[in-house]
């Protein structure tokens, strides 16, 4: 095989109560990325559709978590990158870890699939770290994995699937401003009060235990953000009436999504989450701020091979 694309899904990350290690896959939101062998070595990155993306191998995110691969397994050949950048950038729903992961999975086919998929996680979090200012792999994990997925360690990267519960979908509002992770990240508190961060630590082990007991009224109780919503709200217009709005419209649990500004709910059912996104989209229409509207089941497959 001289050639392959893939579909690169966005995802969301943290959760409210899983900061930097929780995440979850969406199903019809993503980049295609096509890759294809060449005969000198190396990455070079071909067309970029969509989004103003630096073609400077050293500056991209697809291309650094591909060099960071061929690091670890060197190639006589090379590999040019064409994206169509579908998710914007600094939108809050994994478009860096989309690239990332696009490029070494593709690569690692290419190359007859040297290594898993927890392990191309490492190779991606070089790009994440390039977006970020921080190797990360909340966005990476579910992307490559599909589903939700717990990231227990960043440093030895021990990463769990998680299971879903059948009937939860998402809905995520974005406002179409720009917030950079590297930004959003900024504005946090190097160190967190003791009773916050008890009250962070119950929700996290209760939503792990909804997950997989398919227990809807504990998912929704624990999806509480003690020690990162309070710094971030402040930057996304409108937020906590969004948020209101989603509860109110039968949400289980909203927050902001990844870094911002995209804010994300999770319901029980199509139904409800279809009148979710209405009471949302309707606080961005008062502001007359444009947007777009995802809908998605929760995508336990992850990347794939189009």
């Amino acid at each position: 095989m001289d050639q392959i694309e893939v579909f690169c899904p966005g995802s969301v990350a943290n959760i409210s109560c899983g900061f930097d290690v929780l995440g979850f896959c969406l199903e019809p939101v993503g980049d295609l990325m096509k890759v294809t062998k060449t005969d000198k070595p190396g990455i070079t990155i071909g067309s970029i559709k969509g989004q103003g993306l630096p073609k400077d191998p050293l500056k991209n995110v697809a291309s650094v978590a591909a060099m960071a691969l061929l690091e670890a397994h060197p190639s006589s050949f090379g590999f040019q990158i064409d994206i169509d950048k579908r998710i914007k950038p600094g939108s809050g729903i994994g478009s860096s870890a989309a690239s990332a992961a696009g490029a070494v999975f593709a690569i690692n086919e290419l190359l007859g699939k040297p290594f898993s998929r927890n392990e191309l996680v490492q190779f991606a979090m070089a790009g994440e770290a390039l977006a970020s200012g921080a190797a990360h792999a909340d966005n990476l994990a579910p992307v490559l994995l599909g589903g939700f997925t717990l990231v227990r360690s960043n440093q030895s990267l021990d990463i769990i699937k998680l299971p879903s519960p059948p009937d939860l979908v998402a809905t995520v509002i974005h406002p179409k401003i720009e917030l950079k992770t590297i930004h959003s990240r900024a504005i946090l508190k190097n160190t967190v009060p003791l009773d916050k961060a008890i009250q962070q630590w119950g929700n996290l082990g209760a939503f792990v235990s909804a997950l997989y007991t398919n227990d809807y009224g504990l998912l929704s109780r624990s999806m509480k953000d003690k020690v990162i919503e309070p710094y971030r709200a402040m930057l996304i217009p409108q937020f906590y009436k969004v948020k209101a709005s989603a509860l109110q419209a039968g949400a289980l649990g909203s927050g902001i999504s990844g870094s911002g500004p995209s804010i994300y709910a999770l319901s029980k059912g199509m139904d409800i989450a279809i009148q979710v996104g209405e009471a949302m989209k309707k606080q961005f229409d008062d502001l007359e701020l444009e947007y777009e509207v995802h809908l998605s089941k929760i995508n336990n497959e992850g990347i794939k091979i189009v």
